[in-house]
């Protein structure tokens, strides 16, 4: 059986030239990355680097590396006004003069890297935004809503490296084929169930949980002799890409909450680069995205490297998660 292209696949979706051809260089970056991934035991460069990123946090050298080859590839495209990364405090304007129809590229270069070291999987996090109009480069100018995002999608490192996608037409899950360099269109319309007795969570920040997710988790963990009358799974992968794309597979939810430890920064993940794309997926594969309050996606920015509260998944789940909040 002849597989589909991804370049056959957005052919078929009618999707824009130019936006095409932004998301084939995400994709040229994303089998680069997975490549020196493949490759870091033998390169030495698995280890930490002797730098921190602008959350504070300490970078693996992969990071770096990863975000060089997003800047390299993704960075020239003649449509791109900018490119937003975790790695990186200012926003990298690839234009002086950002006109309308230019794109903007927020993105995670390697999400979940600290389990570089224990063989796990890893992944690139992307979303783009279509300027409405033309503006002044200046860091103000890229806090979009994440309701005007036009397409995201993330590559995960695995067994296989895969890329997930969405042009605001349902997700499609594509699979890098070695041989021929392509991605091949493997997992079409992907869906996640409505309903899941499975989450995932950092259960190490329990004793830090506001009471509705404390609540939650408690009533998930009595079974069927508790209120949710059945019983629950508990998964963790400590990458977001790995833990979504189970999601996507199989339905779940994914809980990522602001707690007394990160409250000050309004939670652990980033809104621009790993909650809006990750939700935009999550929605068009049927699922909610959440805040505990309301949609991920109406949140308003305040700045690039904003950080929210995440809960997303299964559709009725997530509600009964928001439940416990509005309670």
């Amino acid at each position: 059986m002849t597989q589909i292209t991804l370049r056959q696949h957005m052919h078929s979706q009618s999707t824009d030239a130019a936006l095409m051809l932004l998301i084939e260089d995400i994709a040229t970056a994303c089998r680069m990355i997975a490549d020196r991934v493949r490759h870091g035991a033998f390169a030495g460069v698995l280890g930490a680097a002797e730098t921190e990123n602008v959350q504070g946090e300490t970078q693996k050298e992969l990071d770096v590396i990863s975000d060089e080859i997003f800047q390299q590839v993704v960075g020239d495209n003649p449509h791109l006004a900018a490119l937003v990364s975790e790695e990186v405090d200012e926003v990298n304007w690839r234009k002086s003069e950002p006109k309308a129809g230019d794109f903007v590229v927020y993105y995670d270069p390697l999400d979940g890297s600290s389990n570089l070291d224990v063989n796990l999987s890893v992944g690139t996090i992307f979303s783009i935004v279509q300027l409405d109009a033309d503006i002044a480069p200046e860091p103000e100018a890229v806090q979009i809503k994440g309701t005007q995002q036009i397409a995201a999608g993330y590559a995960i490192y695995g067994p296989s490296t895969g890329l997930v996608i969405t042009v605001g037409q349902g997700v499609d899950g594509f699979t890098h084929h070695p041989g021929s360099g392509e991605f091949l269109l493997t997992q079409p319309e992907m869906a996640i169930p409505p309903k899941t007795q499975e989450f995932a969570i950092n259960a190490s920040r329990y004793d830090m949980w506001e009471p509705p997710v404390r609540q939650y988790i408690d009533d998930c963990l009595r079974g069927v002799d508790g209120p949710r009358d059945k019983k629950f799974n508990m998964r963790w992968c400590a990458s977001m890409v790995a833990d979504v794309h189970r999601i996507l597979t199989r339905g779940g939810v994914f809980l990522y909450p602001k707690d007394s430890g990160n409250a000050a920064q309004g939670g652990k993940l980033r809104l621009m680069y790993e909650a809006n794309p990750m939700a935009m997926l999550v929605e068009q594969a049927g699922g909610a995205a959440s805040t505990g309050l309301g949609r991920i996606v109406e949140v308003a920015p305040t700045g690039h490297h904003q950080r929210v509260s995440v809960i997303l998944g299964s559709r009725d789940e997530v509600a009964v998660i928001e439940g416990y909040h509005e309670g």
